[in-house]
């Protein structure tokens, strides 16, 4: 998220098989994200997985994760706890501007490269109605809160003179994780950013600056860049992974 929160997999895949020790699980899945991002989630199988952590089966693996998508969905949302305590941080912060915070928030989320793979990964479940149904209700509820506070530290500074806090917060959401970063082609995305920057600006929001139009852009643009990844060979635990 800048909260750019492109993708998240609702909770449906995890079972109680993942109520063992923690640490394995957290192997797991440093291995999983690190493979991800180096050949793609479609590109990684479960045994690539087992490979990783070298002293794990694949049957251990199964124990925690029924999955290769549950491994995806719980990194996820270890991304949006990272993304919440990104907020946390910034709103303590007492020599920034509420519009400052905010600015900080997106530049610093746009620009992180594990986000991104993630959010990359994770976009293509975009497709299934569920998820997207899923991500639609976290976008205005869960992430615009997110930007709705900092946003409301913006109004009592002065640094922020909408008069629409509540509804900025939600269009900022809606319309940066859905309309933009699902942009069809990747001309399409400077001007979309554009167009939400003069929105929001023409509302009292004006938290685009050049700076994170073009980081803004680049980010999206590489969430939404063909796979540059090799093809896998096509080995029965590809076919079955």
């Amino acid at each position: 998220m800048p909260w750019f929160h492109c993708a998240a997999l609702p909770r449906t895949s995890i079972t109680a098989r993942n109520a063992h020790p923690e640490v394995t699980r957290r192997r797991i899945l440093d291995a999983a994200q690190k493979l991800f991002s180096e050949k793609g989630f479609e590109h990684t199988s479960m045994q690539d997985i087992v490979n990783e952590l070298g002293n794990l089966s694949k049957g251990a693996i199964y124990h925690h994760f029924p999955g290769k998508e549950a491994i995806l969905e719980e990194l996820t949302h270890r991304d949006f706890a990272t993304s919440h305590d990104l907020l946390n941080e910034l709103r303590q912060r007492t020599d920034l501007t509420g519009l400052e915070k905010l600015r900080e928030l997106m530049r610093r989320s746009i620009t992180n490269e594990t986000h991104l793979n993630i959010q990359r990964d994770a976009a293509q479940f975009l497709e299934d109605p569920t998820t997207l149904a899923h991500n639609l209700q976290s976008w205005q509820t869960t992430v615009a809160n997110g930007f709705h506070t900092l946003i409301m530290d913006g109004v009592e500074d002065g640094s922020i003179t909408t008069e629409y806090p509540r509804e900025a917060a939600i269009l900022l959401s809606l319309l940066l994780n859905y309309w933009v970063a699902c942009a069809p082609t990747a001309a399409d995305t400077e001007p979309r950013t554009r167009c939400v920057a003069t929105m929001l600006a023409a509302i009292g929001l004006p938290v685009f600056n050049e700076e994170l139009i073009d980081l803004t852009v680049r980010g999206f643009q590489a969430i939404n860049a063909p796979s540059f990844y090799p093809e896998p060979h096509d080995t029965a635990d590809d076919r079955n992974r």
